[in-house]
């Protein structure tokens, strides 16, 4: 077996409308061979490309052939009031709470762009978490939307306190507050539960308690048994089941607990999760790869679709161990707000992009979250410093932005979500325009000879729209992977992924650009394109003249026995 396949694309070219001429002038430049048989030796071909220059004639669909192509009404929308360029690329999380759970509440979000909707299974019930799943499935079948369901688990909340009060309460400067094991109904003055009975072990007189990263302060002053005595040093607002740290002569007390990542509470949520079809399950506190390969491997045994696995990056040991993790995981979210309790606040801004540049090279979506617009939890503007964040999120290639108490408790959810869609595109359309495409270093991810090739053909391909210009990437998958690979290079045309795997349709909807489509798919590679080329026209968003590049990781068959992996150009009439 040898292949001989040149990816490095040596042209530069304009995007915008072309000539087939002109394109052609852009194709000349293209150095590309693929196996064939010479001198006697027989070469099997796995990689082709294609530029086809010629009008691409489309027949119309026969009366037997299926005329439905699931693209979402909110991509649908915003193709035919921005076109392909102006499509939004960076995907957008809400976590669904009182504020937004209501079937009009959620179609609202849906409409302004709502990619995945997140249930944390730290509160409400069950019953409650169900009927939200539910009203979402019923948006996505009856008014076209494409909106995945996460359900983000607890853990094994070693350090989560609550006062247990519906809000917040003031801690008053030199206040007495006990942090007591006790477990109570309701809420004690100045009083505050623990989660776990050892959660002041190795704790001293004179230890600093730092509440949810430093919205309130408490200095030791006695030990009861289990319990703490404290006083407020620094006044501020306790919220319900916050997160506290322990802090000694400036540096943070690490403590270590034999507790599992995946607690009871967790495996019954999970149980949960795969009876309601959930397309993502979030892990809380994972300390190293382990608890994700367990999931994994249960999910693959219990659940008879693919969902995804997804990381919280939430500790400083969950930092030492993060390309472990990132590898076991089908994706990572930046938990900012527990992650800026245990190592200090100068160091999220460059946590985050290291975070982000090593999800990429890995091929696996990132979502930044916590507190990117915390003031419209309270006020319907967020502040410029807040537009300034996410604006950087966006800029350093993150797949998703997250909404948590915006969206979940703040009455201005809708508008919050605006902003990152605003934001999100303003600063994608300043990186294109100032040619910020980002360099990845490419870490080579597979190790077979195929999965080698798929990775160079995506990059070949990336580079290739993005110096002839093309109008989309549409690539034809079964399970998801060629519209990563794609993604992880960023390019600056929207990828329509066409998939009739809906299990695989939902994962894609966290990846970055990538447009996910449900449509019925053939062995036959050709009749695929010229069906949903076609079908696209229908939705009169394809125009003459535009130039679409073609990817496939569709399998051979009789109908196309040389089509492995392959890129073509086709421009439309």
């Amino acid at each position: 077996m040898a292949v001989v396949f040149n990816s490095r694309v040596f042209m530069r070219g304009i995007a915008g409308k072309r000539s087939i001429a002109d394109l052609g002038n852009r194709v000349s430049g293209v150095c590309f061979s693929a196996g064939g048989v010479s001198s006697g030796v027989k070469l099997r071909v796995r990689a082709t490309l294609q530029v086809d220059l010629e009008k691409l004639e489309i027949p119309p669909l026969d009366d037997s052939a299926d005329g439905r192509l699931g693209l979402d009404v909110v991509s649908e929308g915003e193709l035919r009031e921005k076109g392909f360029l102006g499509m939004r690329k960076t995907k957008l999380v809400c976590t669904i709470g009182p504020a937004c759970c209501s079937l009009e509440d959620l179609e609202k979000l849906a409409s302004s762009g709502m990619n995945v909707a997140r249930l944390n299974m730290c509160h409400s019930t069950r019953e409650w978490h169900r009927d939200v799943i539910r009203k979402i499935k019923k948006l996505n079948e009856e008014k076209g939307f494409c909106v995945s369901v996460m359900i983000d688990t607890g853990g094994s909340q070693i350090q989560v306190v609550d006062h247990g009060a519906p809000s917040s309460v003031k801690a008053e400067d030199e206040s007495i507050w006990l942090f007591t094991t006790q477990k109570f109904e309701g809420s004690r003055p100045f009083t505050v539960q623990a989660n776990y009975e050892g959660f002041s072990e190795g704790i001293t007189v004179g230890d600093e308690l730092v509440f949810d990263g430093g919205m309130a302060s408490f200095e030791v002053i006695e030990k009861i048994g289990n319990d703490l005595r404290c006083k407020c040093t620094d006044p501020g607002l306790l919220l319900p089941r916050a997160k506290l740290s322990f802090w000694r002569d400036g540096k943070l007390v690490e403590k270590n607990s034999e507790l599992p990542t995946i607690s009871t509470k967790d495996w019954a949520d999970i149980e949960f999760g795969i009876s309601e079809d959930v397309d993502f399950i979030a892990m809380s506190f994972v300390k190293d790869a382990n608890a994700i390969i367990q999931l994994k491997s249960y999910l693959s045994d219990k659940s008879s679709k693919s969902i995804g696995v997804l990381a919280k990056i939430e500790s400083l040991e969950s930092l030492q161990h993060l390309e472990e993790i990132v590898k076991a995981s089908d994706g990572i979210m930046v938990a900012r707000g527990d992650l800026g309790v245990e190592i200090p606040l100068e160091r999220i801004p460059t946590v985050q992009a290291e975070i982000t540049q090593v999800c990429r090279q890995l091929n696996r979506p990132v979502i930044v979250a916590s507190q990117l617009l915390e003031s419209m939890v309270e006020y319907p503007i967020p502040t410029r410093a807040e537009v300034a964040d996410v604006s950087e999120a966006v800029r350093q290639y993150a797949d998703a932005l997250m909404l948590s108490g915006e969206s979940a408790i703040g009455p201005y959810g809708d508008k919050a979500l605006s902003v990152l869609q605003n934001a999100s595109s303003r600063m994608e359309l300043w990186s294109r325009e100032e040619n910020r495409q980002s360099a990845l270093h490419q870490h080579q991810l597979g190790v077979s000879l195929p999965d080698r090739i798929a990775e160079q053909i995506c990059s070949c391909a990336v580079e290739m729209a993005n110096n002839l210009g093309v109008d989309a990437i549409f690539v034809y998958t079964k399970h998801g992977q060629m519209a990563s690979l794609l993604s992880r290079n960023r390019p600056n045309s929207p990828i329509f992924a066409f998939t009739d795997n809906n299990s695989a349709r939902m994962r894609m909807n966290l990846q970055w650009g990538v447009i996910p489509i449900l449509v019925e798919l053939s062995e036959d590679m050709e009749a695929n394109i010229i069906k949903t080329i076609d079908l696209i026209k229908m939705k009169g968003v394809l125009e003459e003249g535009d130039a679409v590049m073609v990817v496939s990781d569709i399998t051979p068959s009789c109908a196309t026995p040389k089509a492995f992996q392959s890129i073509q150009v086709k421009t439309i009439v």
